[in-house]
């Protein structure tokens, strides 16, 4: 009896054992991850406070806005502007003095959950109001800084433009890196600059897992058809980034992009405000929509400018108005009682392009 009573006291002390160890090192994870999670909150907030760039000489809001109600992206619908510039070392232009290289206009629906995504392209020929005449619109950076660029895009669409990001190569080509990299379709054979104008990117047609020099390229090429279809891939790109970052599964990589974007983008959202465009990704990417304004290459002057077709330019304008609740059909879209609006709006995830005759 008594050896059969040490055995069951060996057997519960081995459990008792095991129990112990499996709570420590539950205890032990638990607070490892709360650490690091405290410790990405901190860093985040440190990078946000870093990139963090008021539009100057200008109040809380936009003067494209009816009242003077600072916007809240948790709470409002609002539009960002992503601004992609050289301003590498080899070009000696500054981030200020660069022209901008990209230029994609996103508004964001807080009721449908929805994005409209359009890119300008860069040699379009627009009302500067920095200057006060005509020229293409990837020269207002270097004629005003962002200021400038804002206030172009604001009278070009006639909407606000209540959010910017500006982020050079190095942070585009960081960012896709410490993602992984993304999925892309190359359209074709392509031997591209890098981001130190060296051709050293040799890129084959097909989908592509690409790498940030490689997407880089990608998004910068346009030699072999228009800015038209550059501007079509830069939206594809900046689509299979948001993809890619919304399913980051790696929490590694979190502490990477942080990295990626800290020093070399800036930005007009407060880290709290950055906050409230996370839910946005709560439930997975949101549609997309991509918008694209129809024109015609001009070369009259003998100098190559993109005219925009006017008809086209008009609903496009309505398009993103209707997106922002800013026209009678959008505040009824916003309200629920038209889940896309009415006209032009759509409800599906399919690339959206205004008509308009050439």
């Amino acid at each position: 009896m008594m050896k059969r009573s040490n055995k069951k006291e060996k057997k519960s002390s081995k459990l008792s054992l095991a129990l112990k160890i499996t709570l420590i090192l539950a205890a032990s994870l638990l607070i490892c991850v709360t650490t690091y999670g405290m410790y990405l909150t901190k860093k985040v907030e440190h990078a946000a406070d870093q990139a963090y760039e008021p539009i100057e000489k200008r109040g809380e809001t936009s003067t494209k806005r009816p009242t003077e109600v600072k916007v809240e992206p948790i709470q409002d619908n609002v539009s960002v502007l992503f601004i992609g510039i050289d301003d590498s070392d080899k070009r000696g232009q500054g981030a200020e003095g660069s022209r901008s290289d990209a230029l994609l206009l996103a508004t964001l629906n807080r009721t449908t959950k929805t994005v409209k995504l359009l890119s300008i392209p860069r040699d379009s020929y627009v009302y500067i109001p920095h200057v006060g005449y005509k020229d293409k619109i990837t020269h207002a950076h270097a004629f005003g800084g962002t200021l400038a660029t804002i206030e172009t895009v604001e009278e070009l669409f006639d909407i606000p433009v209540d959010y910017y990001v500006r982020m050079n190569f190095n942070a585009f080509i960081d960012v896709v890196d410490a993602l992984g990299g993304i999925e892309a379709e190359v359209p074709y054979a392509m031997l591209e600059k890098d981001e130190f104008d060296r051709n050293t990117v040799n890129l084959q047609p097909g989908l592509q897992h690409l790498n940030g020099r490689e997407a880089l390229a990608l998004a910068r090429t346009r030699k072999l058809d228009s800015d038209m279809e550059r501007g079509k891939r830069q939206q594809e790109i900046l689509k299979a980034i948001a993809q890619q970052a919304a399913s980051v599964s790696s929490i590694t990589k979190y502490d990477e992009l942080i990295d990626a974007v800290g020093a070399n983008m800036k930005t007009n959202m407060t880290f709290k405000e950055m906050k409230g465009f996370f839910s946005y990704l709560t439930q997975g990417v949101p549609r997309i929509d991509s918008i694209t304004v129809e024109g015609y290459d001009d070369m009259s002057t003998g100098i190559y400018y993109y005219q925009l077709d006017e008809q086209s330019l008009s609903e496009t304008q309505e398009i993103l108005k209707s997106h922002l609740g800013l026209t009678e059909a959008g505040i009824n879209a916003s309200n629920g009682s038209s889940l896309a609006g009415s006209g032009s709006e759509q409800t599906h995830s399919e690339t959206t392009t205004t008509s308009g005759q050439q």
